[in-house]
């Protein structure tokens, strides 16, 4: 690490040569260029930009750590190292000292919020990385990261260099010259940008590069506190700059201005002289320039591995090394936990504090001991290959006798509805597996062998274990196997356990039983147009990976059930999240007719309407343009019509307008043409991604839509679905609902039947807060949203009008996802006062709704986690974070995930009470969908009239709560008739 301290700097780093794997080939760095290439990184912005890119979908490790800064601060130097190719390199970070512009304004950087804990416990291990890729950590106290590089830019730029500083932050602006530049990293989608001066002068709209520091000095920057001069934001300050040409001349001529604007700059001149300075970059740092210290070689490759491993990086070890997790080293570090006194068992493993504290290289008081990381070829195992009909008949006596066994297939495809089975592998004894051969190309064949393990597979009384053994279920029911019996579910274990982390076998068995499974790619090779299938190899090469699937998941489900026992979660576990495997399986084998016609008349539609309003757009812009381009949408509405709207005009890191739909939303009355761009994107996106894509997932084999049910995503509990999602087809619109008309059942004899619980949400709020007023609403079947808007706004019941009725339904729902007066103003475009006003009264009236959400924050602040009914679990790991907008969306979801959760499982527990009924009373009605809160089933028409009641009644006494539930029915042709 190079460390510059004020007097001395100080640089060690090993030489190693990096392999970029591309294409097989190994390319080495080509140092012969006419000028050298230098990239400075701004690790602080980038760490911050990778965080809460991460931050909706956190990349949670085995230790409870979130890994997502590091992992995206680690793609970014990577992707720059690979592409970029620089021939030197360097990354500064801030040092935690204060700066000489604290000592000029001791107010810099006051109103900073606290920085989130993840990205502390991320900036030790970004600074290890860089060390392991033997690249300076630049570092200087008093000043900061964008000082460190504006002087080496500078310095180096004499010495020969093209030098990119990378970062998203515009104020390196200032910094460019012909041959320093800024490197704004690919982000959500966007490319790389490379600014030039050119691109400075025309983003800023100035004539001379260090005029960017006027405007930045002008107009202040809220983040860093520096006040700048009131009343001038960006586009005042452009055009103050433009006029005037710099701060100092603009106080000079203030008598050439008006009003108020004039004011504000005589009598803050001091202020806006001041802001330019804290806004200036200075490029005169006491950092020597060292070419050969910032020459880059490569990584420390063992080092780099270990880092890899600790973070549990598979991608990236296999991307920058190219070697698998086993590989990377033969040991790892195990952590013994100890608890503090106020320590709940909340996780697992161990808190994140605890990881960080260890980084940091502090005594925590955590002893670690390294473990042989074991694989296949280095312990040993007892697995046989069951090829013999005598052999098979031995292996089936000794099943039979088995109180579980875990089991798994191996299959052509990962499509269980198409595919066929090579084998099936059993384990009853940790580290004994066998395997039985099945021939995917001799279908009789495979339906005799399979038939022998029937009674095996079908035995109520032998437990079924698998890793996602809905899959294997599925499968087995090609060959007219139902696997019964109790059932555990490795993958669904780990979810309850740990329901943010990744749930794959591979990860499972690293992390709990310091195992490295073969890899599938040594058996099929990498994925790509030369990968085979498992029915292209021999028995004999199939054998090891099949019993030790097979074996593995045996030993997890050892591991995991103490645990699930431990945690509460048992019950949870046995009577809900494994019985709805085989109610899924069911559903997805069945699957959902769709009427093609229908459809195909709908698209035909659709194009019409579309086309027709494209015609109009282009009439109201006077132009025609790409309605789908953001670039050349913002350019016709902001430039060319000059729209604006009751909020600022926003535009991306790009430069370009933003014009998203929540933008366009609050134009939308100021134009017609607004409303016709959002008709035209939703018209457009139901026909691509519903109305033309469904025909094209009819499976060949029985004409229906399979979609794949997901119990192992949602952190909440939800279900979710893909292949297609259909959980995600909308309903709110006139449009989106005639979608539903295309799903009927599966000829003239049937109809399809609608459940649909209605406002389950507001229900189990309710019951949590056993609000007496709410309470009375639901017994007495009163419209609760009507009922709210007479209690906020203080009129009688039948005064209420539609529009304090779509007030208070938006504040219900509002109120259960924590919403502000801020959203609840944006939401119905009313000023924030009258948000504000609404809340309070809302509050005043249900006082034991706020007494709930309180208590239940103040529990999940205690305990860091927070609980449904059933005992579900949902971890906050940030619900003490010093950070309060990390904080506020923890306590958000200590309020809201409760409610979810406890709705995903009363919806479950309905599943398999109807999935159970059906099936005792041999009716045919069939269950084919799950979407949200509403269930959808295939019902011959003389079974409509005995199983809707049924329905109901199994749906509404799911999970008795102190408030009645209430169900919708309906029965049509098709899913929206019967909606």
């Amino acid at each position: 690490m190079w460390r510059i301290k004020p007097q001395w700097y100080k640089l060690t780093f090993a030489h190693f040569q990096i392999f970029a794997k591309q294409a097989d080939s190994l390319y080495l760095y080509n140092m012969s260029e006419p000028r050298k290439k230098l990239f400075l990184l701004d690790a602080m912005a980038l760490i911050y930009r990778a965080h809460f890119a991460f931050s909706k979908n956190p990349r949670i490790n085995s230790k409870g750590m979130n890994t997502g800064a590091v992992l995206g601060f680690t793609n970014t130097l990577v992707e720059v190292l690979q592409k970029e190719r620089p021939t030197h390199i360097g990354v500064a970070f801030d040092s935690a000292a204060k700066t000489f512009r604290h000592d000029n304004f001791a107010a810099y950087k006051a109103n900073r919020q606290a920085m989130p804990e993840d990205i502390s416990l991320a900036i030790p291990y970004c600074k290890k990385i860089v060390e392991a890729f033997n690249i300076p950590v630049l570092i200087m106290d008093g000043y900061e990261a964008d000082d460190i590089i504006g002087t080496l830019a500078c310095r180096a730029e004499k010495d020969d260099f093209d030098v990119y500083m990378m970062t998203p932050d515009k104020d390196y602006c200032q910094l460019v010259t012909e041959h320093v530049f800024l490197y704004k990293p690919a982000f959500l989608g966007n490319a790389v940008e490379v600014w030039d001066i050119a691109r400075v002068l025309e983003k800023f709209e100035i004539e001379r590069v260090e005029q960017v520091i006027d405007i930045l000095g002008l107009q202040g920057d809220a983040v860093d506190n520096i006040p700048g001069i009131p009343g001038i934001g960006e586009k005042t300050a452009k055009a103050l700059i433009q006029r005037f040409g710099s701060v100092e001349n603009l106080i000079a001529n203030a008598d050439q201005l008006k009003g108020k604007q004039k004011e504000n700059i005589v009598n803050f001149a001091d202020q806006g002289i001041m802001s330019k300075e804290l806004a200036t970059i200075h490029c005169d740092v006491p950092v020597p320039f060292s070419a050969e210290a910032l020459h880059y070689d490569g990584p420390n490759e063992e080092q780099l591995a270990e880092l890899f491993a600790e973070l549990e990086f598979r991608q990236l070890m296999q991307r920058v090394l190219g070697i698998s997790m086993a590989e990377a080293s033969p040991a790892r570090t195990a952590t013994r936990r100890g608890k503090s006194a106020n320590q709940q068992q909340t996780s697992l493993f161990d808190t994140v504090a605890a990881t960080a504290t260890a980084v940091a290289g502090e005594e925590a008081g955590i002893a670690t001991e390294h473990v042989p990381f074991q694989r296949f070829n280095n312990t040993v195992q007892d697995y046989h290959l069951i090829n013999t009909p005598a052999l098979r008949q031995s292996l089936i006596r000794y099943l039979q006798k088995q109180q579980e066994i875990s089991f798994d297939t191996e299959t052509s495809s990962i499509d269980p509805i198409t595919a066929k089975l090579v084998g099936m592998s059993f384990s009853y004894l940790p580290g004994e597996a066998y395997y039985v051969p099945v021939p995917p190309d001799n279908e009789e064949e495979a339906m005799h062998i399979t038939a022998e393990f029937k009674d095996v597979l079908e035995n109520p009384n032998i437990a079924k274990i698998g890793q996602n053994i809905k899959y294997d279920i599925l499968v087995l029911k090609n060959y007219g196997i139902e696997v019964s019996g109790p059932l555990f579910d490795t993958m669904l274990a780990h979810y309850l356990l740990e329901p943010e982390m990744r749930h794959n076998m591979d990860v499972l068995a690293e992390t709990y039983l310091n195992y490295s499974p073969i890899p599938i790619t040594d058996l099929i090779g990498p994925k790509g147009k030369n990968q085979i299938t498992m029915a292209e190899l021999k028995p004999e090469e199939v054998k090891d990976y099949a019993c030790e699937d097979a074996d593995v998941t045996l030993r997890l489900k050892h591991y995991f059930e103490p645990l699930l026992q431990e945690q509460g979660l048992m019950k949870l576990f046995n009577e809900v999240e494994n019985p709805l495997v085989q109610v899924l399986a069911g559903i997805e084998k069945e699957g959902i007719s769709i009427d093609a016609n229908a459809l195909a008349d709908i698209s035909l539609l659709l194009e019409q309407e579309i086309k027709g309003i494209e015609t109009r757009i282009f009439e109201l812009a006077d132009t025609e343009f790409n309605i789908g381009s953001p670039k050349q949408l913002g350019e016709v509405l902001f430039d060319k019509m000059g729209l604006h709207g009751k909020a600022k005009i926003k535009k991306t890191k790009t430069g370009q307008y933003a014009t998203g739909e929540e933008i366009l939303s609050k134009l939308s009355g100021e134009h017609e043409i607004v409303r016709l761009i959002l008709d035209h994107r939703e018209l457009s996106k139901l026909k691509s991604t519903y109305v033309d894509a469904l025909p094209q997932l009819v499976c060949a084999l029985d004409n229906r839509v399979h979609t794949s049910f997901n119990q192992a995503v949602t952190a909440t509990g939800r279900l979710s679905s893909t292949n297609p999602n259909l959980q995600n087809i909308p309903i709110r619109t006139e449009r989106g609902r005639e979608i539903r008309k295309a799903f009927v059942p599966r000829d003239n004899k049937h109809l399809i039947i609608s459940a649909d619980y209605s406002q389950i949400e507001l229900r189990i709020m309710a019951d949590f807060s056993g609000d007496p007023t709410m309470k009375e609403a639901f017994r007495n079947g009163l419209d609760i949203h009507a009922s709210t808007a007479s209690k906020v706004f203080h009129v009688p019941l039948d005064q209420v009008d539609s529009e304090m009725r779509r007030k208070a339904k938006t504040i219900n729902f509002g109120i259960i996802y924590g919403i502000s007066a801020f959203g609840l103003s944006e939401r119905l475009g009313i000023p924030r006062r009258e948000a504000v006003d609404i809340i309070e009264a809302y509050f005043e009236e249900f006082p034991a709704v706020k007494e709930y959400m309180d208590s239940a924050i103040e529990k999940a602040r205690e305990q860091e986690y927070v609980e449904t009914l059933l005992g579900r679990r949902r971890y906050l790991r940030d619900i003490n974070s010093r950070n309060a907008t990390v904080r506020g969306f923890a306590e958000r979801n200590a309020v809201n995930a409760p409610i979810q959760g406890t709705a995903a499982d009363i919806i479950k527990i309905a599943m398999i009470n109807i999935h159970d009924y059906l099936r005792h009373e041999n009716l045919k009605t069939r269950m084919i969908l799950q979407v949200h809160d509403e269930l959808l089933f295939d019902a011959p028409k003389e079974e409509v009239d005995i199983v809707t009641p049924k329905i109901v009644e199994l749906m509404t006494n799911a999970l008795p709560l102190s408030v009645p539930m209430e169900v919708g029915l309906g029965v049509g042709k098709n899913w929206l008739e019967a909606h």
